[in-house]
This record gives structure tokens, sequence and C-alpha cells, in this order.
């Protein structure tokens, strides 16, 4: 049994793609495919429906995830307990946000909470949501910044992880206005002329929200999908040099739809409003971890 086959079966778990998975872990799809095979034959029974399209976990295979991910999240813990001897790191609050947050929340965020108490010592690792997830989940981070909405699957089991909502955002869908300031993509877009739209990876928080709004749909809207990427920021300039139509978050987009640079391409029932929150583990982090989130819940509950 080696730990990396653990890490290997949730990596699959999250893509249900081999390709992606291989790409994801660095190695070659025939050595990663006899990875999960030699970890299945440890375990004896067979973890994923090779049949189905995207591939899925088998009975015995949601059976094991909860397991992995604990045993996983155990052994990083112990390993990163052990590795905090000194008194910087011990005092050093560890956060993983995704790119977007990184960028535009996080600062303005932190900026705010130590104005009304003090300065922390902070490291801010800016990763993908499918890697920040695994950073909580590892014991790498003690609290991970991410937006949310309720048709995201995190896979962070509530008995051994909670979170708080620290702020909202909405994703609108932007396009670079015509000469008379209108866009120039339109939705819903006709079958015609479909609108060019600006995707997001699957392995993004919002793009999972986006695609759930547009896969649930009462009206047909018409897209034609001309650019992926897993960046928001991407997506942004992308859009501002005309290229099509994007959902980007309201918080990073602000000063283009004042000033024009971006316009909404639809009205309010095509926006997306989401939460932006902070996860962690139950279990008691180091004590300046703590005193940081008793500071969130003093201001939550007025008595800050």
């Amino acid at each position: 049994m080696e730990i990396r086959w653990l890490e290997d079966f949730l990596s699959l778990v999250d893509t249900r793609n081999f390709s992606r998975s291989a790409e994801a872990r660095y190695t070659t799809q025939p050595a990663f495919s006899r990875r999960i095979k030699s970890l299945e034959e440890w375990i004896g029974a067979s973890l994923f429906d090779r049949t189905a399209q995207p591939i899925r976990l088998t009975p015995s295979g949601e059976r094991f995830r909860p397991v992995a991910e604990d045993v996983l999240r155990r052994l990083y813990q112990g390993r990163d307990e052990a590795k905090q001897v000194s008194e910087t790191l011990a005092n050093t609050v560890r956060f993983s946000a995704t790119h977007s947050l990184s960028l535009t929340f996080f600062p303005t965020w932190l900026r705010g909470i130590e104005a009304r108490s003090h300065t922390f010592n902070t490291r801010l690792d800016s990763n993908q949501f499918a890697d920040c997830v695994q950073s909580l989940l590892k014991g790498d981070c003690h609290f991970m910044l991410s937006h949310y909405h309720p048709t995201i699957d995190l896979h962070l089991p509530p008995t051994h992880f909670t979170s708080k909502v620290v702020g909202r955002d909405t994703l609108i869908p932007v396009t670079l206005p015509d000469t008379t300031g209108q866009p120039i993509d339109r939705l819903p877009g006709t079958a015609e002329d479909p609108v060019h739209y600006l995707a997001y990876s699957e392995t993004s928080a919002i793009g999972r929200a986006v695609e759930h709004m547009l896969t649930h749909l009462d009206a047909p809207v018409y897209l034609n999908r001309v650019f992926v990427s897993h960046l928001a920021a991407v997506l942004k300039n992308m859009s501002s040099s005309g290229r099509g139509l994007a959902w980007l978050p309201e918080s990073s987009i602000h000063d283009d739809l004042v000033t024009g640079g971006l316009v909404a391409a639809g009205d309010e029932t095509w926006f997306i409003p989401v939460e932006i929150r902070l996860f962690r583990p139950r279990e008691p982090l180091p004590a300046t971890a703590e005193e940081f989130w008793e500071l969130l819940e003093a201001e939550e509950s007025g008595t800050w």
C-alpha cells in the first residue's frame, strides 16, 4: 500500500477522467492506470465503473472514499504538526485560496480584520479550486477561501470540516461593448448566431456554478464555446479583447463595469449569486489560527 495510491484515487474521484488525473499527478496515463489497478487489487474490489462516461465510483468505491480522505488528512496533518517545531511556523496562519479571490478579495478582507485587531503573520497559497480542497484535506493550510454555491460539491465531510460566510459576490455575464455601449454578445443568442462563450474548466468552482445554471434553464440558450481556462483573470482579459462572453465575479470587474470597459450581456436573470466562504477543520488548530477564527466569530455575533 502506497500513499500516492490514495492521492491518485481521490484525484480520479474529482476529475472522473484518467487522462486529466494523470496530467494533474504528473505521470503518464498508463502509469496512473496501473497505480489505480494496484490499489483495487490491494483492496480486493473494483473502485470505479469504467463503462460509464464519465467514470463513476462503484458502491465499493463510495464506501472507500471517506476512508481514503480521512487517512490522508490524518497522515498529512500528523506530518505537518511534526514539522511545526519553530515559533515562526507555529504562529503563521496559513490560507489556501482560489486565484480570483487571492487577487481581489483576500488583501482587503485581511486588512479589515487586522485593522480591528492586530497584524497576523500569514501565508497565502493561491491555487485552483480542486488544489485548494486538497490542501485543506492534507492539512497544508489552516483555512481555505473559496466561492461557494449550493450546486458545488466540495467533498469536505461536514463531520470533519466547517465554514462561515465572509463575503458575497455575483457572477455576471459580461462582454466588450460596441461603439454605442451595447454588448457585442447578448444572451440568450440564437441558433443562427450563438454567443461566443468563454468557459471555465471543470476544476473551477465558479465554472461548476455557471454550468449548473446553464443546464437548468427553462428556455434554450445558444452558446459557442470558443475558449476554456480555469482562471477568471484570463477569461476577463479575453472578454475585454472582444473574444466573447464570460461569467465573471463582480468583485473582479467592478471598475470595468463602472467605466464601461465591460458591460453585462444579459439582465439580472442571468446573474448568479455566490457566497465567499472560509473553510476549516473541526479539530483544534494552532493557537494563532484559532485566535483568527474567534475574531471572525466575534464579528459575526456582533461582540467585536
